[in-house]
């Protein structure tokens, strides 16, 4: 493969992971930047689908469902911002943004409407390998995990089915928000601070800021407290992080 400018390739053997069955689906319009990452991946052990643009992406994420989506921000027909939230409406898959250098605003959208991690381009080939050996980690632990649901007073919790039932109502959850409630509410009574929200749900090696815990605490406060200002449920120690409160 001669590569990409956007992906500096790195030379050398490649070890393929435990998880080599996984299936990932690979969504870019460069031809030569899907190639090289379809070859790689292979070659890594995985099993690869590919889409050259947001609709076909959405239609691929249904029939094929991958265990993992690599999703480029800029795409034909439907760019990959709108293409996650689409996805995230029957997935909870994880998803790895593919950006450019000057799309910050860009990642910060992504992330909030579901993405999981975003890498910028370019990149080296050894760094994408790993965050997606990474990603695909993380969600066989979260799997491994249970999925018990979780009733704490007015709130219950239902992992399995994705679902979630406050005061007897049912409530719709963006992925993240579901997520952040869940860790949240598995530590009934005791402090979560900022730092471990951010590892749990979006990643050890996520490199955002914690104002996007902030953006997303606010956000389930609405939907979940009966007066988001001054909240019952989920509430902020000071300096330290949230507590969920029964």
């Amino acid at each position: 493969m001669n590569g990409s400018p956007d992906i500096k390739i790195q030379r050398g053997s490649f070890t393929k992971h435990p998880d080599f069955n996984k299936k990932i689906l690979v969504v870019d319009d460069e031809s030569a930047i899907l190639q090289t990452l379809r070859f790689n991946l292979e070659r890594s052990g995985y099993a690869v689908v590919t889409a050259g643009d947001g609709r076909s992406a959405i239609a691929m994420a249904q029939r094929e469902q991958p265990d993992l989506i690599v999703l480029d921000i800029m795409l034909p027909i439907l760019d990959g911002i709108e293409a996650c939230k689409e996805i995230r409406k029957f997935s909870s898959v994880p998803i790895i943004m593919l950006t450019a250098k000057d799309q910050e605003i860009d990642k910060v959208l992504a992330l909030e409407l579901g993405a999981d991690d975003y890498v910028t381009k370019p990149f080296a080939l050894h760094e994408f390998l790993a965050r997606v050996k990474a990603r695909l980690r993380r969600q066989s632990t979260i799997s491994a995990n249970g999925d018990e649901a979780i009733s704490l007073g007015e709130i219950v919790l239902d992992p399995s089915r994705q679902h979630l039932k406050v005061r007897g109502k049912d409530v719709s959850l963006a992925p993240k928000e579901f997520a952040l409630l869940r860790v949240l509410m598995e530590n009934n009574g005791r402090v979560v601070t900022r730092q471990s929200l951010l590892d749990k749900v979006w990643g050890y090696d996520f490199d955002g800021e914690h104002q996007t815990v902030s953006v997303h605490i606010r956000w389930l406060r609405e939907k979940i407290e009966e007066d988001s200002r001054n909240p019952r449920h989920i509430v902020t120690v000071r300096s330290r992080g949230y507590m969920f409160k029964e």
